[in-house]
């Protein structure tokens, strides 16, 4: 084998080794974010919900369940029943403000506004309003952990604030296999996890709250013809989508609904 030959062989054999562990790199970069799960669910019951709630926030406190809803002019605060009946009077947000999530901590109740920069504070008991607090941000979901309220803003960011005066504690960014996730909407905070639905979208997305990481992807694009819905809400408006994560431990349910959606599905999630 001449010298020439050999080079060039050589010189083959670099490029073909260079290459291989330029794939291998590639994959072991593809393989380090897995991609989430799917979950599964089965439905419980099927409740009524009122047509013209354009729900933004859902959370139950014992047997009753907070429900928030938006819309310049029709943004309200009421409670309901374990049977979807009204509990007391409606509180009627000012017509230049639109409502957004809303969530229970420590004896009070929180109200996000959209682009208003307020949140609302009431007492859970009564239903007075106690006091406003600012916020920098668009309002989108609001949940809580522990110690924490948390905060979504139609982004890719949730926010850790401070349930006294929403002063932001801690920012994660939300992302799975292929990047960040935005439209992060409506929030809910159950069994250390962060459920979130991703607005306009038939889906909820589970986050691990240590890294932000997506872990799990939960498809509804069924439920509503599972729930007996003979028509599709979008039809009567574009802007009514999926929206409404309340958890239930007394019995480890979900309870899901959206937008003007007529009804309100109990479920388990698998």
């Amino acid at each position: 084998m001449n010298f020439t030959f050999r080079f060039i062989s050589y010189s083959l054999l670099i490029i073909l080794l260079n290459a291989c562990n330029g794939n291998q790199e590639a994959e072991n970069n593809e393989a380090a974010i897995a991609a989430p799960s799917a979950l599964q669910y089965e439905i419980v019951k099927v409740y009524p919900h009122d047509t013209s709630a354009y729900t933004q926030g859902l959370e139950w406190d014992g047997n009753k369940l907070i429900e928030g809803t938006g819309l310049e002019g029709k943004s309200i605060l009421h409670i309901l029943d374990t049977n979807q009946k009204q509990i007391g009077n409606k509180i009627k947000l000012a017509k230049d403000i639109f409502g957004e999530g809303t969530t229970l901590f420590n004896g009070k109740i929180y109200q996000l506004t959209w682009k208003n920069h307020k949140v609302y504070v009431y007492d859970a008991k009564t239903l007075i309003k106690e006091k406003e607090l600012y916020w920098p941000y668009e309002g989108w979901g609001l949940t809580h952990n522990d110690t924490s309220l948390i905060v979504s803003t139609g982004e890719s960011n949730i926010y850790f604030v401070s349930p006294i005066t929403f002063a932001i504690q801690k920012t994660i960014g939300v992302f799975n296999n292929f990047g960040y996730v935005n439209n992060i909407n409506e929030l809910e905070y159950a069994n250390g996890k962060l459920y979130a639905n991703i607005y306009g979208r038939n889906s909820i997305v589970v986050i691990n709250l240590n890294s932000g990481l997506v872990i799990h992807t939960i498809d509804f694009s069924n439920l509503l013809a599972q729930s007996g819905v003979k028509y599709d809400p979008l039809i009567v408006d574009a802007g009514y989508v999926l929206n409404g994560i309340a958890y239930q431990p007394k019995s480890n349910t979900f309870f899901i609904t959206g937008k003007c959606w007529p009804v309100l599905v109990e479920m388990k999630i698998k």
